[in-house]
């Protein structure tokens, strides 16, 4: 019986995802040997992502596989071991795979994006916002992204590392329901069970504790990959602070989401809170605000009606900030009201405060948002 319910919450996590991180490392793409892409896995894949796709569920993928395929055309037998040939195979692979996924996707009548990204485009506060930007737009457009660290111009100081952590970053920065680890293993045990025979499986974990971190076991289990079980919990991790859960599951069967689907069998590590909670919760702790803006009553009112924050609305802005930065938000009494990420910087809200939306391109030149500050940005204190 908890069994039974165990699969049930794996499989409702998913299904009442309306975006989704997918993530699929080399050892699932390619032939370990010669490089090759398996071709007959992806397009099953595509199959198995594109009912979802279909129903309005937006999806990203994060996938490896660029040097182990550029390698088997550049005739690299280990492209790993010099950091110029990598990044050479990372160069000549990347446009197989993007290929490859567009051949596949667009045969189930999906279109495909290529973002190649790299820790700093996720850490610099202006790189993170355009990148979430474009996620939005293409993701906004019905196109699925397509991502894989930028292995050309990384280096070992600069990497992720591994595409479990990007995946997880990438979760975090779409605002991600679900994140799906495609592995080699079905699920998460208590030991690992190729050496454990008794090793139990664990189905569902409520919190990543230091017991849980210690099945992971010490080393990688990976072939081509550069992941193991240590990095993918830690990912897990990752996404449950962005109010993410996560399905580890078998990506070695042909049509894994539908095997899933169709048996439960996986580990679901869950999220205590939804990825908006989890995001007002981030702007709500940030300390650091680059300014103020000063609103009116009429504002005030939108805001607790749970609309953003116009440039028709603010009577007074204060102090140096930038798009992206935190501000607070106060009424003209001086109280602190809302708290906020500002998409225009000090400079132009100055310039559109009182203006109506549609006047703002007039004004500066450009139109960057409708909404100075989003509901999804602004937090009510």
């Amino acid at each position: 019986m908890d069994a039974a319910l165990n699969q049930s919450d794996a499989t409702h996590a998913l299904d009442s995802a309306r975006r989704v991180v997918v993530k699929i490392g080399s050892s699932l793409l390619t032939q370990p040997t010669s490089g090759a892409l398996k071709r007959d896995w992806l397009a099953a894949l595509a199959r198995d992502l594109a009912p979802y796709h279909a129903r309005g569920v937006e999806i990203l993928v994060v996938s490896s596989g660029a040097i182990a395929l550029g390698g088997g055309v550049l005739g690299l037998t280990n492209p790993r071991t010099r950091l110029s040939e990598a990044q050479a195979a990372a160069a000549v692979g990347q446009i197989a795979l993007a290929h490859a996924y567009q051949e596949a996707f667009a045969a189930e009548g999906m279109n495909v994006a290529q973002l190649l990204l790299t820790i700093s485009d996720l850490e610099d506060r202006r790189r993170y916002l355009n990148a979430r930007s474009a996620v939005s737009t293409l993701l906004g457009l019905g196109a699925v992204p397509v991502i894989n660290e930028n292995d050309t111009v990384a280096t070992s100081e600069i990497r992720f590392g591994d595409n479990d952590r990007l995946a997880a970053r990438v979760a975090q920065m779409a605002g991600a329901d679900v994140l799906i680890l495609l592995s080699d293993v079905d699920g998460l045990y208590s030991a690992d069970p190729m050496q454990d025979p008794e090793a139990a499986f664990i189905p569902v974990v409520e919190e990543i504790t230091p017991e849980i971190r210690a099945m992971a076991g010490p080393s990688s289990l990976a072939g081509v990959g550069s992941g193991g079980m240590i990095t993918k919990v830690a990912a897990a991790g990752i996404a449950a602070g962005a109010g993410c859960a996560t399905l580890l599951v078998d990506g070695t069967k042909v049509a894994p989401i539908s095997e899933f689907s169709e048996t439960g069998r996986g580990t679901l590590f869950k999220a205590k809170l939804t990825p908006m909670q989890a995001r007002k919760a981030w702007i709500r702790g940030l300390m650091a605000v680059g300014g103020s803006i000063t609103i009116d009553d009429g504002a005030i009112k939108a805001l607790k009606d749970g609309n953003s924050l116009l440039a028709v609305g603010i009577a007074r802005v204060d102090g140096t900030f930038g798009p992206g930065d935190p501000v607070a938000v106060r009424a003209m009494t001086g109280e602190d009201i809302a708290q906020g990420l500002v998409g225009y910087s000090a400079d132009d809200c100055d310039k559109i405060k009182g203006a109506k939306t549609d006047e703002i391109e007039a004004i500066l030149g450009y139109c960057r948002r409708s909404a100075v500050i989003h509901r999804d940005d602004l937090v009510l204190l």
